[in-house]
């Protein structure tokens, strides 16, 4: 009876001792969050190159990009897309001829309302003045911060002829904190490429 009795104890110093185990390894180590990281990103050296296609304008653009026809349904003759594929990007660029004051008006308008449609996402949408009157290039340049789909649009006009306007996506969700590095690096390009636009005779 007393072996038996020391077996007992055994058996329950063992259940105690398995149980405190288990309840030391099901508490929970203090957590905390670290911060949110990006891919490292590298930029490519600025080149440049023209591009002067037969359509009624030319650019300078960076060697990083490459240019492809718009095979999107609907796309007209020299609506042409660079492709930015180190970035996921694309700026997306369509040519119309200006036909008559009406058709240039809606033009016009259009820019303005593909612009403001991203009000719901944008935090802000500043208009720049594009003025280059030796060239006969005029425009408007539209910077549109916060989450938006797109974050630069521009158009440019002779206002009498041509019009060309520019749409800069991302294929990616729109996170501004996150392409911001990006989105500041082409932005220059793009300003490059307006800088550098002439209309062909």
């Amino acid at each position: 009876m007393e072996r038996s009795g020391k077996q007992s104890g055994k058996v329950i110093a063992l259940l105690l001792a398995a149980m405190l185990g288990l309840a030391a390894c099901d508490s929970q180590p203090e957590y905390s969050p670290k911060p949110r990281g990006y891919y490292r990103i590298y930029f490519p050296k600025r080149e440049y190159q023209q591009y002067s296609a037969d359509c009624n304008y030319t650019f300078t653009y960076p060697t990083y990009a490459h240019i492809e026809r718009d095979m999107a349904r609907g796309a007209k003759p020299c609506w042409i897309n660079l492709q930015m594929p180190r970035f996921n990007g694309t700026l997306h660029l369509s040519y119309q001829p200006i036909t008559s004051k009406k058709v240039f008006d809606e033009l016009i308008e259009d820019a303005h309302t593909f612009a403001f449609k991203h009000t719901v996402k944008a935090s802000s949408i500043d208009e720049g003045i594009i003025h280059y009157p030796d060239r006969k290039v005029y425009g408007i340049y539209y910077t549109i911060d916060g989450n938006a789909a797109s974050s630069a649009q521009f158009f440019l006009t002779d206002s009498t002829h041509h019009y060309l306007r520019g749409a800069l996506y991302f294929n990616s969700p729109p996170k501004l904190d996150s392409i911001k590095p990006v989105l500041d690096f082409v932005k220059k390009d793009m300003a490059v490429l307006i800088k550098s636009f002439k209309w062909k005779e």
